[in-house]
């Protein structure tokens, strides 16, 4: 059994884009549903905001 290996090289700047990117939607749904006051989305993101600290009530 012989497995292809599909091999993409990204630049730096690419790199660098998709890791600001990710931050940026990642403290999104950390501050940004943390500060909701929308009970569905307090309800779902209660347990990771307590996890990491996050103040909410």
């Amino acid at each position: 059994m012989t497995t292809d290996r599909i091999s993409t090289s990204l630049s730096l700047s690419q790199r660098v884009a998709a890791g600001i990117s990710a931050m940026v939607f990642g403290g999104f749904l950390i501050f940004g549903v943390g500060l909701a006051q929308a009970d569905n989305l307090h309800n779902a993101a209660h347990d990771t905001r307590h996890s990491i600290g996050f103040p909410c009530h």
